[in-house]
C-alpha cells in the first residue's frame, strides 16, 4: 500500500509524547515498581537488591545488539513489536504473582521484559532522529524529557498507589496482579496507537552499505570509534553527569537523615513532595527551557549557558548541608533550584549525542553513546554511599562540585557545528 505525505510527515504531537511515556513506563516498573513489590510480598532486602540489580544489565549492554535493529526491518516495526512484547510480559509476570515460585519466575518476566524494553528505547531513539529534523530533534528534546518523567511519576507513583489501594481490598498477591494487568493493558493501546499513528518515513529501513550482514554488523561498532573526536566524545559522556551520578544515590538519604547525623530529617511525605513531586515538575521545566533556547539559538551557542545550568545550582546542597534549614519551604526552594538547573542542562547532553551519532547508523551510534551514558553514572554511585560516610555530608556535597570540573571542562572543549538545531539550518555529522 502506498504511503501518502500524511502518514510520513505526522505531527510529532501524535507520537512523540506517547513514544518517549511509553520508553519510561518499563524502566520504572522493572527497576523501581518490583523492589516495591517484592518487599509487599515477602521477599528479603538481601534478595531484591541482589537480583532486581542484575535487572539493570540489558540497559548497559544494549550497545551489543544496537546493529542488529540498524540492519534490519523498520524502526517502526521494531517499537510497535517489542511494545506487544512489553505487554506479553508483563502479563506473564502478573500470572506469575499467584504461583509458589512467583520470585523466580517473575523475575525472568522482568529480565525478559528489559530485553525488550531496551531494544525499545534504541528503536526508538533512532526513529526520533531519522524522522525530525536537527532543528525538531532541539525543539522535541525537553518534551520527550517531560514525558519520560511522567512516565516516572506514573510507574513508582500512581501504579504503586493502585497497588496499595487494592491491597486493602483483595489482598497483596491479587493486588500486585492487577496492577501488572494494568500495565500490561496500557502496553497493548501503546502498541495499537503507535501501530496507527507513528509516521512513515522514507529514510526508516534497514541501513546497509554495500556490505554482508556480518560486515556491516562489526563495521558498524568500527566506524562509531573512528568518527572524528570520538575519544573526546566518550570522555565527554562518562565525566558530564559525575557529580549526578554520586548525588543521586546520597540526596534522599541526605534529606531523611536525622539532623544528628548531618541531615535534614524530613519525613518520608515531605522528600516525597519535594523531591518526587515538585522537583520532577521544576526538572521537567527546565528541560523545556533548555530545549526551546537550544532550538532557538543553536547547540553551540548556548552550550556555556546550559553547562552552568548542569553544575552551579547545585551549590543548594551544600548550602543545605552546612546551614540544615528547619523551614521545609527553604528545601524546597533549593531542590527545586538544583532540579530546575539539571533539567535545563542535561538538553545540552542529549542534544549532543544526537549530534555525535548522525550518519548512516545513528540508531546503533546512539545506543552505544547511551549505553556509555549508564555506565558514567553506574560506576560513581556505587562507591557514592561509601564516600558519604567517610566524608560526612557537608564534605562530600563539596566533593560533589568539585568532581564536576572535568565535565565543565570537557564540555566547554566540544566542538560543535553552530548551525545544529537551528531552524534555518541543520548541521551536517561531525
Amino acid at each position: 500500500m502506498e504511503t501518502t505525505q500524511k502518514e510520513r510527515q505526522r505531527d510529532p504531537w501524535l507520537w512523540v509524547p506517547s513514544l518517549y511515556f511509553a520508553e519510561g513506563i518499563p524502566y520504572v516498573i522493572v527497576m523501581t515498581m518490583s523492589v516495591v513489590m517484592y518487599q509487599r510480598l515477602g521477599i528479603s532486602k538481601t534478595d531484591i537488591a541482589l537480583y532486581t540489580s542484575w535487572l539493570y544489565l540489558p540497559w548497559v549492554i544494549k550497545p551489543l545488539w544496537s546493529p542488529l535493529v540498524d540492519l534490519t526491518r523498520t524502526k517502526r516495526f521494531w517499537i510497535v513489536c517489542m511494545q506487544f512484547f512489553i505487554s506479553a510480559g508483563l502479563g506473564l509476570a502478573a500470572f506469575s504473582v499467584a504461583s509458589p515460585d512467583f520470585f523466580k519466575w517473575s523475575l525472568m518476566m522482568f529480565l525478559l521484559m528489559a530485553f525488550a524494553s531496551a531494544t525499545h528505547d534504541i528503536a526508538a531513539d533512532g526513529f526520533y532522529m531519522l524522522s525530525l529534523s536537527a532543528h525538531e530533534q532541539s525543539l522535541w528534546t525537553g518534551w520527550r524529557s517531560a514525558f519520560y518523567r511522567a512516565a516516572m511519576v506514573v510507574g513508582s507513583g500512581w501504579l504503586v498507589m493502585l497497588a496499595g489501594w487494592l491491597e486493602k481490598k483483595g489482598g497483596v498477591p491479587r493486588a500486585w496482579t492487577i496492577t501488572l494487568f494494568t500495565a500490561a493493558g496500557m502496553f497493548v493501546l501503546f502498541s495499537a496507537w503507535h501501530l496507527v499513528m507513528l509516521p512513515r518515513p522514507a529514510n526508516d529501513g534497514p541501513v546497509r552499505m554495500g556490505r554482508s550482514f556480518g560486515e556491516e554488523f562489526f563495521a558498524t561498532f568500527k566506524s562509531f570509534f573512528q568518527k572524528p573526536g570520538a575519544g573526546m566524545a566518550l570522555a565527554f559522556i562518562l565525566c558530564y553527569r559525575l557529580d549526578e551520578a554520586q548525588l543521586a544515590k546520597v540526596l534522599q538519604p541526605f534529606l531523611l537523615d536525622s539532623r544528628g547525623a548531618g541531615g535534614l530529617g524530613l519525613e518520608t511525605g515531605q522528600v516525597g513532595l519535594a523531591y518526587g513531586t515538585i522537583g520532577i515538575l521544576a526538572l521537567t521545566c527546565g528541560g523545556l527551557l533548555g530545549g526551546y533556547l537550544a532550538a532557538k539559538h543553536g547547540l553551540k551557542k548556548m552550550l556555556p549557558f546550559l553547562v552552568c545550568s548542569m553544575y552551579l545550582p547545585k551549590l543548594a546542597f551544600v548550602f543545605l548541608s552546612f546551614l540544615q534549614p528547619r523551614s521545609f519551604l527553604v528545601v524546597c526552594g533549593a531542590v527545586t533550584l538544583e532540579q530546575f538547573g539539571y533539567g535545563v542542562g542535561f538538553v545540552a547532553f542529549l542534544l549532543y549525542l544526537l549530534y555525535f551519532s548522525d550518519g548512516p547508523h545513528r540508531t546503533a551510534h546512539y545506543a552505544i553513546c547511551t549505553g556509555f551514558m549508564a555506565m558514567g553514572m553506574m560506576i560513581p554511585g556505587t562507591w557514592s554511599g561509601w564516600l558519604a560516610d567517610h566524608l560526612g555530608y557537608k564534605r562530600f556535597f563539596v566533593w560533589v562540585i568539585c568532581s564536576a570540573a572535568p565535565g565543565f571542562i570537557l564540555a566547554l572543549l566540544l566542538k560543535v557545528d553552530p548551525r545544529f538545531g537551528k531552524k534555518a539550518e541543520s548541521a551536517p555529522a561531525p
